[in-house]
């Protein structure tokens, strides 16, 4: 069902992905649900939609098994979130809740080990993006080649996206104005500005 909370544009996803890359990825497989913590990287297509997840896991993982059997999965990112406590609000008669920023990206699963220096070198690059004296795997030297041998690259073709934004768009003006001042989450704050509307309740 449609509401006021997933109301969203494939550039806030594309953001939330970009600045919380670290997804839980979560399938189904002989053995039950199974999830992984994973730093993911993602592409859009021409319209600026997402298309597919890129990333890497252990050759060790028990999921990996899980996922050859049935590559169907689910990447759940989340971004800043926090309790919302009815001090921060005028007036007591107000119930607490939780405002939070989740994407749920379902996909199917390919493993492409021959990939994994690509998606290992691309990966370190985003991560030391912006930094003077940035790490590179040449550093590893010969450990490099010898620990890349243990993980496997793998490509998560897009199928449907959910996005939940729940940052405040439903609260009053009075409300909302002291939820953001009194929060120290900057991040949080940051986003229920971005998603901050104008209406009947404002």
């Amino acid at each position: 069902m449609s509401s006021v909370f997933n109301r969203c544009t494939h550039a806030d996803v594309v953001e939330l992905l970009d600045t919380y890359p670290l997804a839980i990825l979560v399938s189904n497989g002989p053995d039950g649900i199974s999830s992984t913590p994973l730093p993911m990287m993602y592409e859009v297509n021409g319209q600026g939609e997402l298309a597919r997840l890129v990333g890497h896991m252990s050759l060790a993982n028990e999921q990996l098994k899980h996922l050859h059997s049935d590559p169907r999965a689910c990447f759940l990112f989340q971004g800043p979130q926090a309790y919302i406590s009815p001090r921060l609000v005028p007036g007591r008669n107000w119930a607490p809740t939780w405002n939070y920023t989740l994407v749920r990206v379902y996909t199917v699963v390919e493993f492409t080990p021959e990939r994994n220096d690509e998606v290992l070198r691309r990966l370190v690059a985003k991560m030391e993006s912006g930094h003077s004296d940035a790490w590179t795997v040449e550093e590893l030297g010969e450990r490099y080649e010898k620990l890349s041998r243990y993980i496997t690259a793998f490509t998560a073709e897009v199928t449907s996206v959910q996005a939940s934004f729940k940052l405040g768009q439903d609260e009053k003006e009075a409300a909302f104005n002291g939820i953001t001042a009194g929060l120290d989450q900057p991040d949080l704050v940051r986003w229920m500005h971005k998603f901050a509307r104008t209406g009947a309740k404002r």
